[in-house]
């Protein structure tokens, strides 16, 4: 696979993000009840978003007390039973308390029924759309590090796990997922089905996940007889491939990397409408982001492929044994995201990543140098530093104990800890069982010093023939050309290596000698097309003799490229106008469309376009704002409309709807779009005439920002 080139990769990282776990500090949750198991009915009515439901919890006392308390936020229950009698009980809004003379030693079940109208940790995707707009419906949750108590009465802290089997009643016609293994699909009546899941081992309440549509699926069987499945909707039948490529390579190497085998009876993955991260490693269940729906094209940009072997590698590292602290975080992430690494080494080679390395030490030096370094034992520390400080600690670890003895300590670790809590110092004693070696050497310098250890990462990233090849090209950057124009030809000489190349690329930019022209129509002539890209992003000005080659750009296997070209080649010929744009008529790009909505834009700036044509492109972008469309999709708009600086009343509606997204990017986009456009006289009459035909929750959310 074609690498990312680096601006882009920053770029990408800065807006993917993944759920980060945060332990409850109320570690007194119930010290004197061992939570044993959750049998749980729940019934789901997504035009209502509601959710009713009935739980058993059977528990264990280990200390005679008078009360104990479920974590239940906001729901109203109509029973509570204790063994089948009728229980005292008092609810406060975020836990329900149970009151009993509970006996030291002795087993009780636990019975509740609720209702709740979830505003988190639930959400009800499209459920009210107009049936002529044909969009996806789904029902999805997302309960990490404490949410999932809004939707089910469960146990907020992570460090409690018990055994937890589901039965979930959905609409009939749609298909529900859940943790565990389907025992039975039984149809209630002409418009209910009911879907029962079971577990075999114990797990932490914030693991619990459904997700509901209408999706078809593939399945899978890993080399050691594992089901998985892969799920998707009809429409994107044929972008099933590229989106999961490579996932039964990636389920079967992590297995054998790890050397434990995978800890639940099957695997399953599931794409979202505006999941708020990219991805969530639910036990056994991973939900993701359907902005990795992608095609072939999109594959050699931005792919699922890291996602897709980081929350598999969470299935070990976090689901099987849980982090006690926050303090432990990295024993999650830190883990995850290097058996992805590994992965992606697996199957993009060693050079790929080597340069994963490369990129994540330039990240974590320049936070360091900056006086922000965070050790990895910090509770409070950034995501930066628990995913990928935490997954260099572990390469430096196993380049100073060896493999053998790294492979040794993470199966012993796993095996003797599994699904229960641990804390970092299990894992060192079992490095420096396997081993026979101390590592305080390296927890003082890897976990608990802030600073990020630059040399001795140097050191190991100049292992790599390939690394040690791209900073003696990357150090040629202050260079006047005429001096280093024959290295830079020779890092675009056959073969190839895109990562050097791109890097020879970014420093012919802004240059406009013969040898310079001489050098773009080499890398041109390469047909690489992450060299080809690096021209698209860098080149701010075409030169004359470039222009043909730079318009064939519109013709690559790349949407970044595809939308860089066609931006830079208006903006600088805009008499070409309609030939650009009928080269790009057809592409629609990524799922936010950053093709196709750019293509609009300029057919609607361009006074030679066709005139009749010019309501329907606009309507077209104009309705990608839709609140039913991917927030992906409608940010993408919102931002044209922004520069065009025209917005219908639907347009305001739906930037209001998106200032009150449960995706968290997207919200504070929109927000601060709302907060720019209400310091504009027009927009804030526009709105206060709008206020009569809002919703009770809008006209509150827009009364309060006019009052700002």
């Amino acid at each position: 696979m074609a690498p990312l080139m680096k601006q882009f990769l920053l770029l990408f990282v800065a807006f993917t993000s993944f759920a980060v776990a945060q332990v409850n500090p109320d570690l007194g949750q119930n010290q004197n009840v061992n939570y044993l198991q959750l049998d749980a009915e729940v019934s789901i009515l997504p035009k209502a978003k509601t959710v009713s439901g009935k739980t058993i919890f059977k528990v264990e006392i280990l200390n005679a007390v008078d009360s104990i308390f479920i974590d239940a936020k906001k729901m109203e229950f109509s029973e509570v039973l204790i063994n089948g009698k009728k229980a005292k009980y008092s609810n406060d809004g975020s836990r329900i308390w149970i009151k009993n003379k509970f006996k030291k030693g002795t087993n009780y079940k636990v019975a509740l029924a609720y209702t709740a109208t979830p505003t988190k940790a639930m959400y009800f995707i499209n459920w009210d759309a107009p049936k002529e707009l044909k969009v996806n419906k789904e029902v999805w949750t997302q309960g990490q590090g404490r949410d999932n108590s809004n939707w089910i009465p469960s146990l907020d802290d992570l460090t409690d796990k018990l055994l937890i089997n589901l039965t979930v009643n959905f609409e009939k016609g749609f298909e529900v997922i859940a943790n565990g293994v389907l025992q039975e699909k039984v149809a209630l009546n002409d418009s209910i089905t009911q879907w029962n899941y079971k577990m075999d081992h114990p797990m932490s309440s914030y693991l619990m996940a459904i997700a509901a549509g209408d999706y078809s699926n593939e399945s899978l069987e890993s080399s050691t007889k594992v089901p998985i499945s892969l799920y998707f909707e009809a429409k994107d039948s044929l972008k099933f491939e590229p989106t999961y490529r490579y996932s039964q390579q990636i389920f079967d190497f992590i297995e054998t990397e790890i050397g434990v085998a995978y800890p639940w009876k099957n695997y399953k993955q599931i794409p979202v409408q505006d999941f708020m991260f990219s991805g969530m490693e639910n036990t056994g269940t991973t939900i993701f982001s359907n902005s990795f729906i992608i095609d072939s094209t999109a594959f050699n940009d931005e792919n699922y492929v890291f996602v897709n072997a980081h929350e598999l590698a969470h299935q070990w590292f976090g689901d099987m044994v849980t982090e006690r602290e926050s303090r432990d975080h990295w024993l999650q992430e830190g883990f995850a995201t290097y058996y992805a690494w590994l992965a992606e080494k697996e199957i993009f080679g060693e050079d790929y990543y080597y340069w994963k390395l490369f990129q994540s030490a330039e990240q974590l030096k320049d936070l360091s140098d900056s006086g922000k370094g965070e050790s990895l034992l910090n509770p409070n520390a950034s995501s930066l530093t628990f995913y990928q400080k935490g997954a260099w600690a572990l390469h430096i670890l196993k380049e100073q104990i060896g493999k053998e003895n790294f492979d040794i300590a993470i199966k012993n670790y796993l095996q003797n800890n599994a699904y229960s809590i641990v804390i970092t110092e299990d894992f060192i004693e079992e490095v420096e069982k396997a081993s026979k070696m101390s590592v305080d050497n390296w927890a003082k310098n890897w976990l608990h010093q802030s600073a990020f250890q630059g040399t001795e990462a140097l050191a190991s990233l100049q292992r790599s023939a390939f690394i040690k090849n791209y900073m003696e090209v990357a150090a040629l950057r202050e260079t006047p050309f005429s001096i280093k124009k024959d290295l830079l030809s020779n890092a675009i000489s056959k073969p190839i290596n895109e990562y050097v190349g791109q890097e020879a690329i970014f420093q012919i930019s802004g240059e406009s000698s013969p040898e310079a022209i001489d050098l773009y129509k080499k890398a041109f002539a390469s047909n690489n097309i992450m060299l080809r890209q690096a021209i698209a992003v860098s080149i701010d000005k075409i030169p004359l003799q470039l222009k043909s080659e730079f318009f064939s750009l519109l013709k690559d296997e790349s949407y970044i490229t595809i939308e860089n070209a066609l931006l830079k080649s208006w903006l600088q010929f805009p008499e070409e106008t309609a030939f650009l744009l009928e080269q790009t008529k057809d592409v629609q790009g990524f799922q936010n469309k950053n093709v196709r909505l750019l293509w609009l834009t300029i057919n609607l700036v361009s006074p030679d376009i066709d005139p009749e044509l010019s309501k329907a492109y606009f309507n077209e972008l104009s309705e990608s704002t839709s609140k039913y469309l991917p927030s992906g999709l409608r940010q993408n708009a919102l931002g044209y409309l922004y520069q065009l600086n025209v917005f219908t009343n639907d347009n305001l509606k739906d930037l209001l709807n998106g200032a009150q997204h449960p995706n968290y990017s997207f919200k504070n986009y929109c927000e601060s779009m709302l907060k720019k456009l209400l310091l504009k006289e027009e927009y804030r009459s526009q709105y206060a005439a709008l206020q009569p035909t809002l919703s009770p929750k809008d006209n509150a959310f827009l009364t309060k920002k006019l009052e700002n």
